[in-house]
């Protein structure tokens, strides 16, 4: 990876990119350190800080702490992500944007156009549940009837910076390297690792050395399974009949079907924890008695308790399995393969071919969630046998792993092409 990217770097017009998605993430990091006006931040990080379980001190890890300063960029790349998903699943549900998604390059631009619009929609609904924690929790510099005017300017403040975020992404994507928003997402949450090193330190100075021992050792082990099972595959071997044409012959050729073992990469995470951030969510409003039921429910879902990571573990395996169903058709596979004349070996085409690939698909789904619930509810067990509070958890670390090998991958490509002679000479 290290040479990858010194011999990018000799390379002037990928230097210049690589500049460019730099600049980007400076500006984004500046963005998420900048407080909006009326937010008494002091307050905030330090109540941020000594707040285990707070739901906003969990999510500030996917938005490089901006949740924590009351930042410009508070909601970080989460709007996009969860608009992105929610028009992603509605394609399925509504025909319109299923038509849409069919109709080449012209449609995606019309989806990604929705998208924003989404966007801006889920960062109003994000800011101003936001800026009740703000004022439940008595860190607005203001009172009285100056309220209404901070909170105006508060939520626009926020939505504006998640517009800005999902801009400052696209501009990667057209002048930069690799995946705009994943790139931010990367740099977000790589700007919590001295966070989790200062956590690891104050354990060595307490003398718990067994604990710091064997959370390296499990982070080493996580980033090597990650990266092992990041290119895992099943390939279902095919076999193309022999077609004669004119004078030329064509198929006949022995191929496969790669079926990726984590086909849905993080998404059924990002559904899971959405969904499981809310009962945390309405506790952070102080809305409810301490000793009401409903306040005893709710704290259930204690981000660290061992309820919630069996309901974090299960809802990934169901939201894994349901991604799959709406993202791959066997039945439209096995179609495709019998048009273009190809077959499974010992397979017979039709039903009996769309039945094995969905036999397929389905264990393999069952692995790939299974690897991702157990990455997910991990450091929850670590943390709380250790009890160390992990700020990058396996989440994260799938995340930063998936997007450093992308990149990479990026570069490599980008090079081989600027070093293609191509045919004509």
């Amino acid at each position: 990876m290290i040479e990858t990217i010194k011999n990018a770097w000799k390379i002037p017009e990928i230097r210049r990119k690589l500049i460019f998605t730099l600049f980007i993430i400076l500006i984004f990091r500046v963005g998420a350190v900048v407080p909006v006006p009326f937010v008494d931040f002091q307050s905030l990080l330090a109540a941020s800080k000594t707040a285990t379980n707070d739901v906003f001190n969990y999510l500030s890890v996917l938005t490089g702490g901006g949740l924590q300063y009351g930042a410009i960029f508070a909601m970080s790349v989460t709007p996009y992500i969860n608009s992105s998903i929610i028009i992603q699943l509605l394609c399925v549900a509504i025909p319109a944007l299923e038509r849409l998604s069919q109709q080449g390059e012209e449609g995606r631009k019309k989806l990604a156009q929705i998208t924003r619009y989404a966007t801006i929609i889920l960062g109003l609904i994000q800011a101003t549940a936001y800026f009740f924690y703000l004022k439940g929790n008595n860190f607005l510099t203001v009172s009285g009837g100056m309220q209404v005017y901070a909170a105006f300017v508060i939520v626009l403040a926020l939505t504006a910076g998640s517009a800005l975020v999902m801009w400052l992404g696209e501009q990667i994507d057209v002048k930069g390297i690799g995946n705009g928003i994943s790139i931010l997402l990367f740099a977000g949450i790589i700007s919590r690792a001295p966070d989790a090193f200062v956590s690891l330190y104050n354990q060595i100075i307490t003398g718990n050395y067994v604990s710091v021992i064997a959370i390296v050792v499990i982070f080493i082990l996580v980033i090597g399974f990650i990266v092992w099972m990041n290119d895992a595959e099943r390939r279902i071997p095919v076999q193309y009949a022999k077609r004669v044409v004119g004078r030329k012959q064509y198929g006949g050729q022995n191929t496969h079907i790669p079926i990726k073992v984590n086909m849905s990469g993080v998404l059924p995470i990002i559904f899971a924890s959405s969904i499981l951030m809310l009962p945390t969510m309405l506790l952070s409003f102080g809305w409810f008695s301490p000793n009401g039921t409903a306040y005893k429910l709710l704290s259930l879902f204690s981000v660290r308790g061992v309820f919630y990571a069996i309901i974090y573990f299960a809802m990934i395996i169901g939201f894994a399995y349901f991604y799959v169903t709406i993202q791959y058709n066997p039945i439209e596979m096995a179609n495709n393969l019998r048009k273009n004349s190809g077959a499974i070996p010992g397979i017979r085409p039709g039903k009996p071919t769309s039945d094995f690939i969905a036999r397929i698909i389905s264990r393999i789904t069952l692995l790939g969630a299974l690897f991702l619930g157990v990455l997910a509810v991990l450091p929850i067990f670590v943390g709380n046998i250790g009890n160390i509070n992990i700020s990058i958890g396996g989440t994260s670390i799938l995340i930063v792993v998936g997007v450093a090998l992308d990149t990479v991958k990026n570069l490599e490509s980008q090079m081989m092409m600027r070093h293609y002679k191509g045919f004509l000479d």
